[in-house]
């Protein structure tokens, strides 16, 4: 920054607020002790420097690019699980929305499910995936196993090798296998690595991987690495799943961490304790219970690593599965809420477990988790939903746009988080459970700093937090914010700017989160702000001699400025001016408005698009995607030179040009006809590792009910896409072509849709049969409160409520 807060820095706030009311609360964080150095050279890191001298390293706080401080998201999206002539729109899709590195497992039994017969085509084409990668400008990080879990048989290792060899350890027969395995997937990356000029930046060995048996431990790890590198896996990372007592080497593999908003794999049929996720940590980086295997032994090398490692995530939960006996359904802000959480927490790597939901594929045997090849749940056959951001059919789910903003945060302003040092505020929470005190952590380096608030926790209200400043202590100075006290309602959470540049000019604070910079060149520089719900938008800015800010309602003192007042919207909220500079121009979207927010390169140059329809950029065109409507809207900013053929100029929607489009109107209408009444249900059974409800037997679906349905056969025509939406309420349902099952369904109140474009591309015709298992009463697997159907004195429910077709249109925009 050219200039940083005063010692003085109080007087703005004190001068206005001179004869007002005091605040109630000050929440106060200390933030003068000297951040520390990086410690460099200690992690065994692989080849760093591409063919065109990009450079990535690693040091104890934080990944650099190019000798600088970078903060990627990451995002984990299995090819395997994905037809492969959708992946490149999917990848887009991911990009547009934040994602900057892409994650995958390999999964074994997907590629050898029999001994020496490997298939690396069609949907698990680990090659063309990673190519495809490259292409659209996104980094990878392939996760090899042996083991990965992934709700998959036997943790992805096939079954001719766990049932004649001992596995997860240093014996010579099983490593033997995992070489040739390795080799295999070094084949298929061969000149995709960093090195190479590829995309591969990482190689996440093993998985959740606490065994201390005989040879097992940190050695196996070590042992792993030997073999990755001996297949030509040479990446700057090298990483393992440091939860849930996992050992490795210390140096040699960096750990990396989640955190989930439910514990499906839980054995309680009730509600949850409140989660730790949604509470800062100051002291450990490693969650409660993620769901490992097996059980850890000890705290485990991540606990004593904590000053030698950088803190990076991998499986923070965009969603969550359902399993059998636990099936939680989580809301949008149960998952965005998370993110102010880690980054104020230290992440510097954040890291989803799934951004793209999919489908296991149809092998010999199933491929899915379960207790009756001795998994510890029990997860459907085909569908793989997670409840992700993107659906298995590229739908895009409302918790995407919660995502973005604080995506696109990271990706403008995350080389000024990334090296900041996590400071703890005065007072804290007891614990997880303490609902009542404040939640909020700050990240500084010098006087620059940002504020971490949340006060959202998963099915637990909590309390408004009444009347609050916040007292930030700053080697310059204390500043202290907002003008007035403010209350933070229940469900907010939010990043705000402490001593914020914006291009030479210090922006004292916000109460507005920063989501992306715009450089338009001489026309100015533009910085895009989320207003927080139910907080009023103030922002201070210093005002050197020459320095000018242009708002309707601005309170002035010597050398600094209050903007208060502000209405979030699409225009202009005030303009910096400065002599001998670019002005620099600040929107201050709504939460609404930001929601609807994706940049990218468009018609020439970055630009930032609103619309309520799922968007994404594509080779110089912006791609639209609307599921239900054939009505588009969208606005552009800057404003192309003329509308583009598909679309008519619209008006102007603040500094925004609109935009709108009418596609042909497409409905689609299927045919449900009952074929099976629902006979009586066994009673669900108690076993399996957790000895609790267990999937029921094949022979139990003689109690099924089923329904026919029938699909036009000119479903598809004119749309994009179109969504087989199933609307039931029972235990399971299965959808089958003939014999053939397509994809299941656990009942949670959830909804449950399949691609018409998928099935139709798997060779599927003629009608298909809906089966439904019925629910009772008494079956002891948890289902949310607003999915629990009322029985109504029934001893078990098997329905189905609604089956339609919801058209999917799409809208090429090309300049």
């Amino acid at each position: 920054m050219t200039k940083h807060f005063p010692r003085t820095a109080v007087a703005l706030a004190c001068a206005i607020a001179a004869g007002g009311a005091m605040a109630q609360t000050v929440l106060t964080i200390d933030a003068t002790a000297p951040v520390a150095k990086p410690v460099t050279g200690h992690l065994q890191l692989g080849t760093a420097v591409s063919p065109s001298g990009g450079r990535l390293e690693a040091n104890n706080q934080y990944l650099s690019l190019d000798g600088q401080p970078w903060m990627p998201v990451m995002g984990e999206f299995h090819y395997s699980r994905s037809p492969a002539d959708t992946w490149e729109a999917e990848l887009r899709k991911m990009k547009t929305a934040g994602i900057t590195v892409v994650a995958s497992y390999v999964m074994w039994n997907h590629h050898e499910e029999h001994e020496g017969k490997y298939t690396w085509q069609d949907n698990r084409d680990l090659r063309r995936f990673i190519e495809l990668c490259a292409k659209v400008g996104l980094k990878a990080v392939v996760r090899v196993g042996p083991w990965v879990h992934a709700e998959v048989r036997y943790g992805g290792i096939p079954d001719w090798v766990v049932t004649s060899m001992r596995t997860r350890g240093d014996d010579p027969e099983y490593l033997r296998y995992v070489g040739r395995f390795y080799d295999e997937i070094g084949r298929q990356l061969r000149g995709q690595y960093w090195k190479d000029g590829g995309p591969v930046i990482g190689i996440q060995l093993e998985n959740e991987y606490n065994l201390t048996g005989p040879d097992q431990g940190a050695q196996h790890i070590a042992t792993l690495k030997k073999l990755a590198l001996k297949a030509g896996m040479d990446v700057p990372f090298y990483t393992v799943t440091g939860w849930d007592g996992a050992v490795y080497p210390s140096g040699q593999v960096t750990p990396v961490f989640g955190g989930y908003p439910d514990e499906p794999w839980s054995t309680s049929t009730t509600e949850l304790p409140p989660k730790e996720t949604y509470a800062f940590r100051f002291d450990s980086r490693v969650s409660g219970d993620l769901g490992a295997q097996t059980a850890a032994q000890a705290p485990g090398t991540a606990e004593t690593d904590i000053a030698l490692t950088p803190f990076l995530g991998a499986e923070y939960g965009a969603g969550l599965p359902f399993m059998y006996r636990r099936r939680p359904v989580v809301s949008p802000d149960d998952i965005a809420s998370m993110l102010p959480v880690q980054l104020g927490s230290g992440v510097n790597l954040m890291g989803y477990y799934m951004f793209h939901g999919g489908r296991n594929p149809i092998g010999d045997s199933t491929l899915e988790e379960s207790t009756l090849s001795g998994g510890y749940n029990d997860t459907t056959a085909v569908n793989y939903d997670f409840q992700a951001p993107l659906g298995p059919d590229g739908q895009q789910r409302a918790v995407l746009t919660k995502l973005r903003p604080f995506h696109y945060f990271m990706h403008d302003f995350g080389s000024r988080l990334a090296p900041m040092t996590v400071r703890r505020p005065a007072i804290t929470p007891a614990n997880a459970t303490d609902l009542k005190t404040a939640r909020v952590a700050l990240r500084a380096a010098g006087d620059s700093a940002f504020l971490f608030v949340n006060n959202h926790v998963r099915q637990y209200p909590m309390p408004a937090q009444k009347d609050i400043k916040f007292a930030v202590k700053l080697p310059g100075g204390t500043v202290e914010f907002p003008r007035k006290g403010v209350d933070v309602p229940n469900g907010a959470y939010f990043v705000w700017p402490v001593n914020f540049d914006m291009d030479g000019t210090c922006l004292r604070y916000a109460t507005a989160q920063p989501v992306t910079r715009l450089d338009q060149g001489a026309a100015g520089i533009t910085y895009v702000f989320a207003a927080s719900a139910g907080v009023p938008v103030e922002l201070a800015i210093d005002t050197p001699a020459g320095t000018t800010v242009d708002a309707p309602r601005v309170q002035r003192t010597a050398g600094s400025v209050l903007v208060e007042g502000v209405k979030p919207g699409t225009g202009t909220a005030l303009t910096v001016r400065r002599q001998g500079g670019r002005n620099v121009n600040v929107l201050v979207l709504s939460p609404e408005q930001a929601q609807q927010l994706a940049v990218g390169d468009f018609a020439g140059q970055r630009r930032l698009v609103l619309s309520a329809q799922q968007a994404w950029f594509d080779d110089g065109a912006l791609q639209l995607r609307s599921a239900g409507s054939n009505r588009f809207r969208v606005a552009v900013y800057p404003a192309l030179a003329k509308a583009p053929a598909e679309v008519k100029a619209a008006g102007q929607d603040g500094v925004f040009q609109a935009y709108e489009a009418q596609l042909p109107e497409r409905k689609p209408v299927v045919n449900v006809t009952p074929v099976r009444a629902a006979q009586p249900a066994p009673a669900v059974m108690r076993g399996g590792l957790a000895k609790a409800a267990i999937q029921p037997i094949p022979e139990a679906w003689r109690a099924a009910g089923t329904w026919r349905i029938d699909l036009p056969q000119n479903a598809l025509e004119g749309l994009d896409d179109a969504l087989l939406q199933l609307d039931f309420t029972g235990d399971i349902g299965r959808l089958l072509a003939g014999t053939r099952m397509v994809d299941d369904w656990y009942y949670s109140g959830y909804p449950w849709q399949i691609g018409l474009k998928e099935l139709t591309a798997a060779g599927t015709k003629g009608p298909l049969t809906l089966a439904v298992l019925p629910l009772r009463a008494d079956a002891p697997v948890y289902i949310p409160r607003e999915g629990r159907p009322d029985f109504g004195g029934q001893p078990q429910i098997a329905r189905v409520n609604k089956i339609s077709i919801v058209p999917v249109y799409r809208l090429a925009i090309k300049p």
